[in-house]
C-alpha cells in the first residue's frame, strides 16, 4: 500500500477513542449517531496505522469507542464504513476531493495551480534515496479552498469573510498587505497598558500567556505575528527556562524583537536575538566571564546553539539543503575548538546598567563589560578576531562571518518551510528558497521579506501536493487557534486570560514559547521511529509530541472550547456561532461552510458523508438545537485526519 504521511498522522484519530460518545457537546445528536461517526472516523485511523505499522494499529480492535460501537450494533454499514475510510481516508486521506460541491459556496476543491510537467529529484537522507516528484506548475487564479490554504499556512485563522477577501485579491497582494502592515502593540505595551509592572508580580509569569494569546488570536498583522511563531521555535528560547525576575517583560520582549524583525534582514535580527536578556539567561550567555586563575572557563552554551540550531547546524550543506558528501560522508560544520573560540568571544555581557530591578533592565539589550570580556586572540571556524578586540566588536565578527556562511539559507529556509508548509520539501524547493535568502534580487543576502515570500509562492507550496511526503500535520497550538480566529474569539475585557495549555492531559499538549528544551517541541529531523516513514527517510516532527493521550486531550478540551470557550479557566472569552446558525438547518450546507473555513475542502468523500448523516439526524427545531449542530459540525471536522494534515 503507498505510504502516505497522514497515514502515520492518522495516529490523531485515537483522541475520539478516548470518549466513547464521540462529539458528546451536550447535544441532543443520537448517542447511537455519534458512536457511528466517531467509530468510522477512529476506524478509518487504525486502517491506516495498520496498513503502515505504526503505534496505535491495535485501535479499531481494542478501544473503548470500538467496543461500544459493538455494542451500539456497529457492524453492517457502520463497520463496513469504517473500513472503508480506512482504505480511502487513511492511506489516500488529506488529497482534496475534486468535483464535490461545496453547498455554501458552490465552490469545488481543484488545485491552485495546473501542474505542466514534473521532474524527479533524488533526496539524499543518510544512508536512504527517496525519489522525490518535483512539480513546476504554471500560477492559475486562487479558489475559495485555495484561500483557505494558503492562510492555514500563513496565519493563526482566518474567518469566511477573509478567506473570500484573500481569493478576490490573491497571494501576492495579500503579502503585500502584511509586509506593510505595521507592528501592532508590543507585548511590553500590553503588559504596561494592563498594570503587569505592578511590583508585586515580579516574580509572576502568568500575564505571559496572556499577552501572547492576544496577540496570537487578535492582532490584525496576522503574517507577522506566525512568522514571529515560527522563528520562536528555532531560535527557541523557553520561558520554562528564563529565571529571573519580570519574566513576562524579558520573553516578551524576546518576541517584541522577533517582531520588529521578521519583515527585516536575519543578520540584525540574530544580533538583536542575542542581546535580548531573556536570551542571555537562557542559554547563559549573561554571566558569561573570560577564564581566570580559579579554573573558571567560558561558558560554552549559547557558542555552541548559536552554531548548532541558529545559523549553520551540524553538518555542511549543498544550496539544496542535502548533506555535502566527501568520499560519501558527511562533513562537520565545526568541532569542539570551534565551540571553545566561540565562547571566549561571547564574554563579558550583563544586564543593562540604571534600571534598578525594573522590569526595563529585563527589556534593554544587554551590555558588555569589558573587564569580563576575553580580549585574546580567539577564532572559529574562519573567523579570526585578533588580540586587544572589545565585546561588541567581537560580537559583530561572530555574526557577520555566521551569517556569511553557505548553510545560512538552506539551514533556516527548510526549517522556516516545515513550519509553514511541509514536513518534507523536495531539495528543489530548498533551493530556491535559500537562493532568495542569499540574494533578493537587488544584491541584498538575508532579506527577511524576500525568504518569507519565497516560501510561501513557490509551486510546492500553492499546488495542492498529492505525493506521499507531502504536507505537515497540524500542531495543536494552530488547531486551537484556528478555530478561534474562524469563529471571532474575543475578549470583551481585553485581558485574554489564557494561561499555560501544556498539559497533554487536559489540554492541548503545547503552548507558546513554552518548549522543554531549547530543541523546540519536536526537531526538524524527527524520523518517528517503527514507522513506515522510518525506512524512507521522511521527518514528521510534530509526530514527536503526539501521543495516544496527547491526541485524547486535544479532542477533549477542544470539546470543551468549542462548547463552552469560557469554562476552561478564569477567562471572559467568546466566541461568535451566529453566521453558520443561520445555514445550521441545512446540515450539507453547513457541513460544507465548516469544511471549507477550517480544512480547505480537504476531507474524503466518505468522512464528509459520515459527518453530514450524523448532522442529519439531529434536531433543528429550536435556536439551541441549531447551535448544538453548529458545535458538532466544527469538532467532528477537526477531529478528521484530512483537517489535522496541511496539504
Amino acid at each position: 500500500m503507498t505510504t502516505s504521511l497522514i497515514a502515520e498522522q492518522g495516529l490523531a484519530q485515537d483522541l475520539i477513542a478516548s470518549e466513547p460518545n464521540g462529539a458528546d457537546l451536550g447535544t441532543d445528536l443520537p448517542e447511537l449517531q455519534r458512536r457511528a461517526a466517531g467509530a468510522a472516523l477512529i476506524a478509518a485511523a487504525a486502517a491506516a496505522l495498520a496498513a503502515c505499522g505504526g503505534a496505535g494499529s491495535d485501535v479499531a480492535s481494542g478501544s473503548p469507542l470500538a467496543s461500544s460501537a459493538s455494542a451500539s450494533g456497529l457492524s453492517g454499514s457502520g463497520a463496513t464504513a469504517g473500513a472503508t475510510t480506512g482504505a480511502t481516508s487513511g492511506a489516500t486521506a488529506a488529497q482534496s476531493t475534486s468535483g464535490v460541491t461545496n453547498a455554501a459556496n458552490a465552490s469545488t476543491s481543484t488545485p491552485t495551480s495546473t501542474p505542466t510537467n514534473a521532474s524527479t529529484n533524488v533526496l539524499t537522507n543518510g544512508s536512504t534515496n527517496v525519489s522525490v516528484k518535483v512539480s513546476t506548475a504554471v500560477s492559475a487564479p486562487i479558489d475559495l479552498p485555495g484561500a483557505a490554504r494558503l492562510l492555514a499556512q500563513t496565519t493563526f485563522g482566518a474567518s469566511r469573510a477573509e478567506i473570500a477577501r484573500t481569493q478576490q485579491i490573491g497571494v501576492d497582494a495579500w503579502l503585500d498587505e502584511q509586509f506593510a502592515m505595521p507592528l501592532g502593540t508590543t507585548h511590553v505595551q500590553w503588559l504596561k497598558s494592563k498594570g503587569h509592572d505592578n511590583a508585586t508580580l515580579i516574580f509572576n509569569s502568568t500575564a505571559f500567556d496572556y499577552t501572547v494569546w492576544r496577540a496570537f488570536l487578535s492582532s490584525p498583522d496576522q503574517l507577522r505575528q506566525r512568522v514571529v511563531y515560527a522563528l520562536s521555535q528555532i531560535l527557541v528560547v523557553s520561558i520554562n527556562g528564563v529565571n529571573s525576575a519580570w519574566t513576562p517583560f524579558s520573553v516578551g520582549n524576546y518576541l517584541d524583537v522577533m517582531g520588529a524583525n521578521a519583515f527585516g534582514n536575519f543578520r540584525t535580527l540574530l544580533e538583536q536575538i542575542t542581546l535580548t536578556p531573556a536570551m542571555g539567561d537562557y542559554l547563559n550567555m549573561r554571566g558569561n566571564r573570560k577564564a581566570d586563575s580559579s579554573g573558571r572557563l567560558p561558558d560554552e552554551n549559547y557558542a555552541r546553539e548559536l552554531m548548532q540550531l541558529f545559523t549553520i547546524g551540524l553538518t555542511e550543506l549543498n544550496p539544496d539543503g542535502t548533506p555535502r558528501l566527501v568520499g560519501g560522508q558527511p562533513q562537520d560544520t565545526y568541532d569542539l575548538d570551534d565551540v571553545t573560540g566561540l565562547a571566549r568571544l561571547l564574554t563579558g555581557w550583563e544586564y543593562a546598567v540604571g534600571y534598578d530591578g525594573a522590569p526595563e533592565q529585563y527589556i534593554a539589550p544587554m551590555f558588555c563589560y569589558p573587564a569580563r570580556h576575553e580580549t585574546g586572540a580567539s577564532s572559529f571556524l574562519t573567523v579570526n578576531v585578533p588580540a586587544g578586540n572589545d565585546g561588541p566588536g567581537a560580537l559583530k565578527q561572530v555574526l557577520d562571518g555566521l551569517f556569511a556562511h553557505p548553510n545560512v539559507g538552506p539551514f533556516i529556509g527548510r526549517q522556516l518551510i516545515q513550519r509553514l508548509v511541509t514536513s518534507n520539501p523536495s531539495p528543489a524547493y530548498v533551493g530556491r528558497v535559500a537562493a532568495a535568502f542569499a540574494n533578493n534580487g537587488a544584491g541584498v543576502r538575508g532579506d527577511m521579506k524576500a525568504l518569507i515570500r519565497a516560501v510561501l509562492t513557490d509551486v510546492e507550496a500553492r499546488t495542492v501536493q498529492t505525493e506521499p511526503q507531502a504536507g505537515k500535520l497540524v500542531e495543536p497550538v494552530l488547531r486551537f487557534t484556528q478555530f478561534a480566529r474562524a469563529f471571532g474569539v474575543n475578549s470583551p475585557s481585553g485581558d485574554w486570560k489564557l494561561g499555560n495549555l501544556s498539559d497533554p492531559a487536559t489540554r492541548l499538549g503545547q503552548s507558546p514559547l513554552h518548549s522543554p528544551t531549547v530543541f523546540n517541541f519536536f526537531q526538524p529531523g524527527f524520523i518517528p521511529p517503527n514507522t513506515a516513514l522510518a525506512p524512507l527517510g521522511l521527518v514528521a516532527p510534530e509526530l514527536q509530541i503526539t501521543s495516544e493521550s496527547s491526541v485524547a486531550g486535544y479532542l477533549n478540551f477542544m470539546q470543551t472550547v468549542i462548547n463552552n470557550i469560557a469554562s476552561i479557566g478564569s477567562t471572559d472569552l467568546a466566541v461568535d456561532y451566529s453566521t453558520l446558525q443561520s445555514i445550521a438547518a441545512d446540515a450539507n450546507a453547513l457541513a460544507a461552510e465548516v469544511e471549507l473555513i477550517l480544512a480547505a475542502n480537504r476531507l474524503g468523500l466518505t468522512n464528509r458523508t459520515l459527518i453530514r448523516n450524523a448532522l442529519a439526524s439531529m434536531p433543528i427545531a429550536t435556536a439551541a438545537n441549531l447551535l448544538d449542530r453548529v458545535k458538532a459540525a466544527i469538532l467532528l471536522t477537526m477531529a478528521t485526519p484530512e483537517y489535522l494534515v496541511l496539504r
